[in-house]
């Protein structure tokens, strides 16, 4: 019998998806998309087609190409689907909304807008040109943190210098980190050919890093932050008792 949820054609499919129609005949030739259903000679395809099309772009917007994809969905289709869950968390990692600002709000806020600083800002990291008048703050806390280090007196340019000298600082903790998580549960699981029964522990492993990793990085923190204000105040209470002798 004909299954009523395969009714598109493959031009239809190609409206769905953005892909030309000669892209899906070569998906299909490779293996990648699986047969539709022939009636009357016109093949009908469904959602599950439109699923795996899908999947499909999104491993190639991931950097995979075609050879990496017939891989990784010749193990089977659930590998690939918990494998761009996977992917979907990490982009989800941080918890916190992107927010655009004119160049008139961030002058507002910080009391520049000359091209120099707001360079700076983009070389940090912390924004993100939109176009000539907008930019976007991937982490809008961080643009926080700088307005309220500028409003103890801290001169701008030092407080953005100060955030690009933390991120290099940081991008050298996470890769610790990330480098725990593969070694001890990403690599054994890999070694196992990926069981089913696995992919929930090693999705919960993965949602836990980051609030464990933000606690120890807080903890850690703490414990040198007043090593360092320790050290350095006890060198100024020295300096201003020899000034007094």
């Amino acid at each position: 019998m004909p299954d009523p949820e395969n009714s598109f054609t493959i031009e239809e499919l190609a409206a769905q998806t953005g892909m030309t129609v000669r892209n899906i005949r070569s998906h299909r030739a490779r293996g990648l998309l699986p047969a539709p259903e022939v009636r009357d000679r016109v093949g009908y395809y469904g959602s599950r087609h439109l699923a795996h099309l899908r999947m499909i772009q999104e491993l190639q917007a991931e950097g995979f190409n075609l050879k990496g994809i017939e891989r990784l969905l010749n193990q089977n289709d659930a590998a690939a689907e918990q494998f761009l869950s996977f992917r979907r968390a990490l982009e989800q990692f941080d918890g916190e909304q992107p927010r655009t600002f004119t160049r008139e709000e961030l002058a507002k806020r910080f009391g520049a807008d000359d091209e120099e600083t707001l360079g700076r800002a983009v070389e940090t990291g912390a924004l993100v040109p939109v176009d000539e008048s907008r930019y976007e703050a991937p982490f809008p806390s961080l643009l926080d943190a700088a307005e309220g280090v500028v409003a103890t007196g801290v001169p701008l340019d030092h407080a953005l210098s100060a955030i690009d000298e933390v991120r290099g600082h940081c991008r050298s903790i996470s890769k610790e980190f990330v480098e725990l998580f593969l070694e001890n549960i990403w690599k054994p699981f890999e070694a196992e050919g990926y069981p089913e029964d696995r992919w929930p522990a090693v999705r919960e492993a993965l949602d836990q890093l980051r609030p464990l990793s933000l606690q120890a990085l807080a903890a850690v923190y703490r414990m040198t932050m007043s090593e360092e204000v320790e050290k350095a105040f006890g060198k100024q209470l020295e300096r201003m008792a020899n000034r007094k002798s």
